[in-house]
């Protein structure tokens, strides 16, 4: 028996991924959690084998998030399940530690695949991003300008881009506004860039730019 638990914020998103997981006679869900809090309790308490973790929830979450679960938790399984297509942040998912990526869209009919892939020890990615994480091994030098980022500056870049205010970033990532606001100007020395407009132009081109929540 697999035992997993959910961690989603949209209660919509967790009861359909149950009816999906209904016939799974070797799956079994024992938790729940809503935000990046509540994964790290359920985390600390163990008791079960996978953490289903979607990469965007309210208090610490992304790439933060998953380093925090395999420091604490090393064994403990993680498959990112999220609205986020970009392999991008499939490669910063994995790096920090993730088993596997799954976007919601094929989630499905390929979840409870990924669950028991993942939890027999088993990676689950794309071939794209595959192909990604072994281009970032073969070439670290030949960088696109986003690359350079760290992943904290990353996941505010992205907030940016995808019209969130400074002090909407603070909260959804309990950070200062300071602390938002400094990351934003070394983002964009980073990458050469003097407004959000350049920004927003840029996560266009490079396909970065998130789909929207509901």
């Amino acid at each position: 028996m697999i035992r997993i638990v959910i961690a989603d914020d949209h209660t919509i998103m967790r009861e359909g991924l149950k009816r999906i997981l209904d016939g799974a006679l070797d799956v079994e869900i024992v938790g729940e959690a809503t935000n990046g809090f509540e994964v790290l309790s359920l985390v600390r308490q163990g008791g079960f084998d996978l953490l289903l973790l979607d990469l965007s929830m309210p208090g610490r979450s992304g790439v933060d998030l998953i380093r925090q679960v395999r420091s604490e938790a090393p064994k403990l399984a993680i498959l990112i399940l999220t609205m986020h297509e970009e392999e991008q942040y499939a490669v910063r998912a994995i790096r920090a530690g993730a088993q596997g990526y799954l976007t919601k869209e094929s989630a499905g009919t390929q979840l409870v695949g990924a669950i028991r892939k993942v939890a027999s020890g088993r990676p689950y990615i794309s071939t794209e991003v595959a192909e990604q994480l072994a281009l970032n091994i073969m070439a670290p030098n030949e960088q696109l300008l986003h690359k350079q980022l760290s992943d904290r500056e990353f996941e505010v870049f992205s907030l940016l881009v995808g019209g969130k205010s400074i002090t909407e970033i603070a909260n959804n990532l309990h950070l200062s506004v300071k602390t938002v606001s400094t990351h934003k100007t070394r983002i964009m020395q980073k990458m050469g860039m003097t407004s959000l407009s350049e920004m927003v132009q840029y996560a266009v081109a490079h396909r970065l730019l998130a789909p929207l929540k509901a």
